[in-house]
């Protein structure tokens, strides 16, 4: 008997299919106008917000910038800044509204990270809270995500508007 687990996931099969790098989503996705559909909370001048499409936590949500870069060091001066106030910003609008008690934030930068998309340098912020390592995690080895990623869009865009 088998002691594996199966996770019917089916909104994973575009990154499935994307393997290859051939989509180079966060280049494709600012394009294409519909940023309620691809989830894009705010536009900056050289970065903007996601959600991420399979986040570890409500909430999850990426600062990318525009600039296709694979490495930190690769980043202009004024992008790096643009970033780290966005991120400042996108933090609050989060602690605010989703009553978060803390973040993981980071990137994982190119294939030995973990990288699943190494080509485009990004920025992971996971909101926390002390109750999101319940028994689920811990008994289970299941995560839950308690709120459907167009409704957490809908919640949080009206506070990123007020970024102009």
């Amino acid at each position: 008997m088998s002691h594996k687990k199966h996770l019917w996931a089916p909104w994973k099969m575009e990154y499935i299919k994307n393997k290859d790098g051939s989509q180079k989503i966060f280049s494709d996705k600012p394009n294409e106008g519909d940023d309620r559909e691809n989830f894009i909370l705010y536009r900056g001048k050289t970065c903007y917000v996601i959600m991420n499409y399979y986040p570890y936590n409500n909430g999850h949500l990426m600062v990318v910038p525009y600039e296709e870069k694979n490495a930190m060091e690769d980043l202009e001066d004024d992008t790096l800044s643009d970033v780290m106030q966005v991120t400042k910003k996108t933090m609050a609008i989060l602690r605010t509204h989703l009553h978060c008690e803390g973040f993981n934030f980071g990137a994982n930068i190119g294939k030995g990270s973990g990288a699943s998309i190494e080509s485009h340098l990004h920025f992971h912020i996971v909101p926390r809270w002390s109750s999101d390592t319940s028994f689920m995690p811990v008994v289970g080895s299941t995560k839950v995500v308690a709120q459907g990623l167009h409704d957490t869009y809908d919640l949080l865009k009206p506070f990123f508007e007020e970024l102009g």
